[in-house]
C-alpha cells in the first residue's frame, strides 16, 4: 500500500475565519482533489462566526474540522505493526517472535488492550536472576510450554494442563537420596534410570522430563496416566534440558504492566521526544483512548516524521495562521492581501492577486483547469464575495469580483440581494454572545516593526444594532489587548447601509496613531470614518504606514 498517497492535504484560511477563508478553503480542496486524485482535506483555523455558520447551514455544507496545530503527531508517523501475544506465550515462543521480525519489544495483549510489554532484557533475566526452583509452578506455566522449551514430545498427560505446585528438580542421586528431595507435584527432570522414574512416578510428580530420548517401559507410562502424571520426552541431556527448561514460563511473569509508558495518535512529537530521553526503553506503545494497541514506535522512527502538508487561503501573515506552520511543508498560498510573514523551506505555489476576495481567484482556478464547479460550492463562492466585499460597495471590490459572483450566482441559482440581506443579518446578531467572543469574531493580528496589533470588525446594516454592540464591547478592549499580548487594538463598527465605519481603540499612542492615519481633529469624541469599511484596504495600510513614521 503506499502510504504516501494515503496522505491527507489540508487546506486551511486563517484563524478567527471569515466566509471567505472558509468557503474557499472547501471549494478549493474540492478542486485540488478533482485534478490531482489525492485526498485534500478543508479545515478551519477557528470558531466559526454566525454569518459562515448561516452560509454553511443555508447551503447544507459540514463545517470543516478543526485544525488547531501543524506540529508532527504520532499519526503523521509509520509505526511498527507488531501483534500482541498472549500472556499465555512463554518466553522461548517471544524470543523466537523477536528473533523473526529483529525486534526487542513485544505488546502483550488481551482482546486487542494492551496488558504489558516483554522485552529482551526482561527475558535475559530469566536466565541471570532466577534462582528460585518453584518459578515454574509460581508462574503457572503450562505443560505444552514446558515441552516446547525443550523441544519435546508429550508422552502422556494434559498437554493444556498447568504445573501449579512442587519444585523443580533433577533426579541426579541414589534412589534412597531421591525419595528424600522429591516431593508430590514436583517436576522431575531425569535420564534413563528406571529406578528415577519409578521414583518419580512412586512419590506423585506432576510431571517427568526424560532426556536424551530415553526409553521409557508400559509400566511406568500407565503408571502416569493413572496417577494423571505429564510425562515429556526430549532429545536433549539433563543439563541442556534444565538450561532450556527456564524458556517456558510465560511471559506474564516476566512482563512490565506497571506504570507503562504509552502515547497516543494525537500527541505532538516534540512532547513525545521529551518523555523519550527521560526513558531508556527502546520501544514505545500507542495506544488509542480505549487502551487498544495500534503499534510501537522507537527513537529511530522519529526521525521519520512526515512534515504535515498544507495549502493556505485568504492569508500568508504567520501571526494569522494555525500554530505550528513553522514546522509544516507549505505546498501553496492563495490569497488577495498584501504580502506578510509567512517563511517556507522551498519555493511554493504562490498566487496573490488585487481583488475583493479570494474566492475571485479560486473560480478563476475552477475555470482554467477545465472543472465544472458544483452548484452548491458555486453559492459557497458567491456568499464569500458578498461578504469580502460587502455586496460590493466595499473599496477592495473589482469588476472581476462582481462579475463572477453574479457568474456563480446563476450557477447556484441564487438571488445575491435576497441572499447577502440575510447573511448580514446573521452576521450581526450578536446575542447571547460575550464581549471577548465579539471581539474576536473577525479578528485579525498584524505586526509592524516592533508593534503587534490586532483589528476586529462587525458589519451590520442597523445603526442601533451597532451602539448596542459598542456598548458590550468598547469595556471589554483593553482586557482583552493584555490577555492577548497586543500593543494595539482596534475594532470597526461598519454599517453597511451608510458605508461607514466607528473606530474604537486601546493601547498605547493607539487613538493618537489613529488620528494621524486619517488626519482626524485631536478633540474629535467619535472616531467615524465615512467611506472606509474594508479593514484590509481602507484601514490596515492606514495604520502601518502610521506606524512605520
Amino acid at each position: 500500500m503506499n502510504k504516501e498517497k494515503e496522505r491527507k492535504i489540508y487546506v486551511v484560511g486563517h484563524k478567527n475565519p471569515d466566509t471567505d477563508s472558509i468557503c474557499s478553503a472547501i471549494a478549493y480542496a474540492a478542486l485540488k482533489t478533482a485534478v490531482t486524485g489525492k485526498k485534500y482535506e478543508p479545515r478551519r483555523a477557528g470558531q466559526l462566526n454566525e454569518e459562515t455558520q448561516y452560509v454553511l447551514e443555508r447551503f447544507h455544507v459540514k463545517t470543516p474540522a478543526l485544525l488547531s496545530d501543524l506540529r508532527e503527531q504520532i499519526k503523521d508517523l509509520e509505526l511498527k505493526e507488531v501483534e500482541g501475544l498472549k500472556d499465555s506465550i512463554s518466553i522461548r515462543t517471544a524470543w523466537e517472535k523477536m528473533r523473526e521480525s529483529n525486534i526487542h519489544t513485544l505488546p502483550v495483549t488481551r482482546d486487542g488492550k494492551l496488558e504489558g510489554l516483554i522485552t529482551i532484557g526482561d527475558i535475559a533475566m530469566t536466565y541471570m536472576e532466577v534462582y528460585d526452583s518453584t518459578i515454574l509452578s509460581k508462574a503457572r506455566t503450562q505443560y505444552r510450554n514446558i515441552a516446547r522449551a525443550v523441544d519435546g514430545e508429550i508422552i502422556t498427560g494434559n498437554e493444556h494442563g498447568y504445573l501449579l505446585k512442587g519444585k523443580s528438580v533433577i533426579a541426579a542421586s541414589s534412589k534412597i537420596l531421591m525419595s528424600d528431595f522429591i516431593n508430590k507435584d514436583d517436576l522431575v527432570i531425569m535420564g534413563d534410570r528406571k529406578d528415577a522414574q519409578q521414583c518419580a512416578v512412586d512419590m506423585d510428580a506432576s510431571c517427568m522430563v526424560v532426556c536424551q530420548n530415553a526409553h521409557i517401559s508400559e509400566k511406568i507410562i500407565k503408571q502416569a496416566e493413572e496417577k494423571e502424571i505429564v510425562i515429556i520426552r526430549t532429545p536433549h541431556d539433563t543439563f541442556t534440558a534444565a538450561l532450556h527448561i527456564n524458556q517456558s514460563i510465560p511471559v506474564k511473569y516476566f512482563m512490565t504492566k506497571e506504570n507503562l509508558v504509552t502515547f497516543r495518535m494525537r500527541d505532538y512529537v516534540d512532547d513525545v521526544k521529551e518523555v523519550m530521553a527521560k526513558k531508556r526503553f527502546r520501544d514505545f506503545p500507542i495506544v488509542d483512548n480505549k487502551g487498544k494497541f495500534l503499534g510501537l514506535i522507537s527513537r529511530r522512527r522519529l526521525l521519520n516524521v512526515h512534515k504535515k502538508q498544507v495549502i493556505l487561503v485568504d492569508h500568508n501573515e504567520k501571526s494569522q495562521a494555525v500554530d505550528g506552520i513553522d514546522e509544516a511543508e507549505v505546498l501553496e498560498i492563495i490569497d488577495h492581501h498584501r504580502l506578510g510573514s509567512i517563511q517556507t523551506m522551498g519555493p511554493v505555489f504562490f498566487r496573490n492577486q488585487p481583488v475583493g476576495c479570494t474566492a475571485t481567484i479560486i473560480y478563476q482556478m475552477y475555470q482554467e483547469s477545465g472543472v465544472e464547479i458544483s452548484p452548491v460550492n458555486a453559492a459557497l463562492l458567491c456568499a464569500a464575495i458578498i461578504s469580502d466585499t460587502l455586496m460590493f460597495r466595499s473599496p477592495t471590490c473589482t469588476p472581476l469580483d462582481e462579475n463572477t459572483a453574479k457568474t456563480l450566482a446563476d450557477i447556484a441559482e441564487i438571488d445575491i440581494e435576497s441572499l447577502a440581506q440575510e447573511m448580514f443579518n446573521a452576521g450581526s446578531n450578536l446575542k447571547g454572545k460575550s464581549a471577548e467572543e465579539i471581539c474576536f469574531l473577525d479578528f485579525k493580528q498584524f505586526t509592524v516593526n516592533d508593534t503587534v496589533f490586532g483589528v476586529g470588525q462587525v458589519n451590520s446594516m442597523s445603526a442601533d444594532e451597532l451602539k448596542d454592540i459598542k456598548k458590550i464591547v468598547e469595556p471589554h478592549l483593553e482586557k482583552a489587548r493584555s490577555a492577548h499580548g497586543l500593543n494595539m487594538i482596534f475594532f470597526m463598527l461598519t454599517n453597511i447601509l451608510t458605508e461607514s465605519s466607528e473606530l474604537l481603540c486601546c493601547g498605547p499612542e493607539a487613538r493618537e496613531k489613529l488620528i494621524g492615519a486619517y488626519d482626524l481633529p485631536e478633540d474629535t469624541e467619535e472616531l467615524m470614518l465615512k467611506g472606509v469599511v474594508s479593514r484590509k484596504k481602507q484601514l490596515v495600510p492606514a495604520l502601518v504606514a502610521a506606524l512605520q513614521q
